[in-house]
C-alpha cells in the first residue's frame, strides 16, 4: 500500500459530469448542440466581420478575436466532457492534462484581457471621437493591444501549468471533474500547495482586479459622458453601443469569480461543475447571439450579406 502511495502518476481519470446514468444521454445531446450552435455563431460572427467592410472598425476587429477565444476554450474543454458521457471511464496523460490546464488559462486570460480591450475602445469612441478617430483607427495599434492580450494570457497560463504539474500526485488519480482545471488539480495533490495556492490566487486576482477595474473605470468615464447628453434618445442610441459588452461582462467575470478568486480549501465539486459548464458552453454559445441581437450594425450587415447571397442565387 506504502510502494502504491508514492507511485507517480502518468494519467488521470475523470469522474465526469454526473454519476446519474439517465441523464447521461440527454446531457450529451443538450452539451452537443449548444457546442454546435457556440461553433457556428462564433464562425460566423468571424466571417461577418470578415466580409462586410461596414464592420472593418476597431472594435469588430476585437469582437473578432474574442470569437476565436470562445472557440478556443470551449473547444478545449467540451470534447472530453462530451467523452465522458459515451465512455465509462475515460483517462487522459499527464501531459495531455497539462496541455489542457495551459489552453484554458491562456484562452480565459484573453478573454478578461480583449473585454478590457473593447471597454477602452468604447471609451475613446464615445468620451473622445477625435483623439478615437487618430489613435484607433490605426489598425498596427489594434494589433499591438490583441498581441499584449496573447502575452498577458501566454505569461498567465505558463505560470500557472508549471506550478501545478510542479506538485506531486500520488495517492490518487481519479479527478472529480469532467477536464482538468486549476481548482481539482490542486486539491488532488499529495504535496503541499500553501506556496503555488498563493502564486496563482495572486496572478489571478491581478489580472482579474487589472481588467476589471480597467472596464469598470471605462464604464463610469462613458456613463457621465453619457449623462451629459441632453436628449434621451441621443443618450439610449449611445448607451445601447455598450449594451452587449456590459451583458457579456457581467456573465463571463460572474463565473470567473465565483471559480478561480477563492481558495482551493474552499472548492465545491458538484457546483463548480454547473459553473463550468456555464463559462464553457453556455456563455460562448451566448455571446454572438447577445452581439447580434443587441446590435443594429451588425444586424444589417447581416440582413445584406443574406441579401447579396439570395441575389447570387
Amino acid at each position: 500500500m506504502a510502494e502504491r502511495n508514492h507511485t507517480t502518476v502518468t494519467e488521470f481519470i475523470f469522474i465526469g459530469f454526473t454519476d446519474h446514468p439517465e441523464l447521461q444521454i440527454p446531457l450529451f445531446v443538450l452539451f452537443l448542440v449548444m457546442y454546435v450552435v457556440s461553433l457556428m455563431g462564433n464562425l460566423g460572427m468571424i466571417a461577418l466581420i470578415m466580409v462586410e467592410t461596414q464592420l472593418h472598425t476597431p472594435m469588430y476587429f476585437f469582437l473578432s478575436q474574442m470569437s476565436i477565444v470562445d472557440i478556443g476554450y470551449s473547444t478545449a474543454i467540451v470534447p472530453r466532457l462530451l467523452m465522458t458521457f459515451v465512455a465509462e471511464t475515460f483517462t487522459i496523460p499527464l501531459i495531455e492534462c497539462a496541455a489542457q490546464v495551459f489552453f484554458i488559462c491562456f484562452f480565459v486570460t484573453n478573454e478578461c484581457c480583449l473585454l478590457a480591450v473593447i471597454a477602452y475602445d468604447r471609451f475613446k469612441a464615445i468620451c473622445n471621437p477625435l483623439l478615437y478617430r487618430a489613435i484607433m483607427s490605426k489598425r498596427t495599434v489594434c494589433v499591438l493591444f490583441v498581441a499584449g492580450t496573447y502575452v498577458c494570457g501566454s505569461v498567465n497560463s505558463v505560470v500557472q501549468t508549471l506550478f501545478i504539474f510542479s506538485l506531486s500526485f500520488c495517492s490518487s488519480n481519479v479527478v472529480n471533474h469532467f477536464f482538468c482545471d486549476v481548482p481539482p488539480m490542486l486539491k488532488l495533490s499529495c504535496s503541499e500547495t500553501h506556496v503555488t495556492d498563493l502564486v496563482l490566487f495572486t496572478f489571478s486576482t491581478v489580472i482579474v482586479t487589472t481588467t476589471f477595474l480597467g472596464v469598470l473605470i471605462s464604464y463610469v468615464c462613458i456613463l457621465v459622458a453619457i449623462l451629459r447628453i441632453r436628449s434621451a434618445k441621443g443618450r439610449h442610441k449611445t448607451f445601447s453601443t455598450c449594451a452587449s459588452h456590459l451583458t457579456v461582462f457581467t456573465m463571463f467575470y460572474g463565473t470567473l469569480i465565483c471559480i478561480y478568486l477563492r481558495p482551493s480549501s474552499s472548492y465545491v465539486v458538484d457546483q463548480d461543475k454547473v459553473t463550468s459548464v456555464f463559462y464553457a458552453i453556455v456563455i460562448p454559445t451566448l455571446n454572438p447571439l447577445i452581439y447580434c441581437l443587441r446590435n443594429k450594425e451588425v444586424n444589417d450587415a447581416f440582413k445584406r450579406m443574406i441579401y447579396r447571397k439570395n441575389f447570387f442565387w
